[in-house]
């Protein structure tokens, strides 16, 4: 059997003929996906793919792997272009009829090759693992930090341990079927309500904060008051882009998802007392499929932590979403294991564990030679 190895010509529409391998690489993805799960939400389609891939703040790039042939295989590379430069993330999706021959550890070695030639050495893949999959802890292995566990009878463990890459933490995957029910909504939102005691007021907008709020939210947005590496992982935002946070970087942010076609609902929550907002939550809408959203970033200030304010935002987020987009019918989240609070909200709306994410690293060598005086 022959695999061949290529990099990807992105087209600039879908129409043209060339168009037809990419196409035919985001459906790759779509089908892994689907054996995964057992479902393609988690799937772009191809024009959001196209969307992504023009990203201004991540660089990415496709590898395509064929045997004798036929597509089976894709690399997405991820380098982001702000903060962790050092950085190269990548997600390799094999079609699993295709497994067993190789295909796996040629894309890996090309796309690890490309990380170098780019001056990239920290190196990250994630393996995914559905909950049925997951048994006890008996035959798993553990990460290097945190909870939780992958299994060690899973082909991706294996592959990524002998790829050289050791398991760093672990995310929990959960799903939340939408409309909650309206008893329980009910009941959590008084709850919320109750610990609030009227000193704190809810605000809602769409895809852009509005002026009065900007220097709260890149506050907020650059708060490190606390943040650890899994905060801001449960956040969707590496640590070091954090520190830069400002209100172009939150306009550029907007206009981006908006070019995607994204849409964004937002909750943030003020303390009445300071007129100061000191928490907020976010989700998104996917273009082409609004039955699908996913929950992102909910943060709340360290100092007023304790009255339930990370409830109290989620279920009027989840409100306003259901009256905005009423044909959502489940919401997707990751969450940090280490996020114990969040987790348990979660839990209280109807979010079910639906699997583990694990995150591997790898370190490159540093082939420069010394100066020699």
């Amino acid at each position: 059997m022959t695999i061949r190895i290529e990099q990807l010509w992105i087209p600039d529409t879908l129409d043209g003929p060339d168009a037809e391998d990419f196409l035919a690489a985001v459906d790759v993805s779509r089908r892994v996906r689907l054996a995964t799960w057992g479902s393609d939400d988690l799937a772009y389609t191809p024009l959001e793919k196209l969307y992504e891939l023009r990203d201004p703040y991540e660089r990415q790039v496709l590898l395509t792997a064929t045997l004798d042939g036929v597509m089976v295989g894709v690399a997405d590379i991820s380098l982001p272009l702000l903060g962790d430069i050092d950085v190269a993330e990548f997600t390799l999706d094999i079609l699993p009829e295709a497994q067993g021959h190789g295909v796996g550890r040629e894309l890996i070695r090309a796309a690890e090759q490309f990380a170098r030639s780019e001056g990239r050495r920290h190196l990250l893949v994630d393996t995914n693992h559905p909950a049925a999959s997951l048994g006890d802890t008996e035959d798993s292995l553990q990460p290097d930090s945190g909870p939780g566990f992958v299994p060690l009878a899973s082909r991706s463990v294996d592959f990524a341990q002998r790829s050289g890459y050791s398991l760093e933490r672990i995310e929990q995957f959960s799903s939340c079927a939408l409309p909650l029910d309206t008893v329980l909504e009910g009941r959590l939102a008084a709850e919320a309500e109750a610990a609030n005691d009227g000193r704190y007021r809810l605000h809602h907008w769409r895809d852009r904060c509005p002026e009065r709020w900007l220097a709260d939210m890149t506050a907020l947005d650059s708060s490190a008051e606390d943040l650890t590496l899994a905060a801001a992982a449960d956040a969707g935002v590496p640590a070091a882009v954090w520190e830069d946070y400002d209100v172009e970087a939150l306009r550029r942010a907007e206009e981006i998802a908006m070019a995607q076609g994204r849409r964004t609902v937002v909750t943030a929550v003020e303390h009445v007392e300071t007129g100061v907002l000191v928490g907020v939550t976010t989700i998104s809408v996917l273009p082409q499929r609004q039955d699908v959203v996913f929950q992102d970033e909910t943060h709340v200030r360290l100092a007023h932590r304790g009255n339930k304010l990370g409830l109290l935002l989620k279920i009027s987020n989840m409100q306003q979403l259901q009256d905005l987009f009423p044909d959502v019918r489940v919401i997707y989240t990751w969450n940090a294991l280490e996020n114990r609070y969040l987790l348990r909200v979660n839990q209280q709306l109807g979010f079910r564990t639906a699997g583990v994410t694990g995150l591997w690293q790898k370190q490159l060598p540093d082939l420069r030679q010394p100066h020699l005086s």
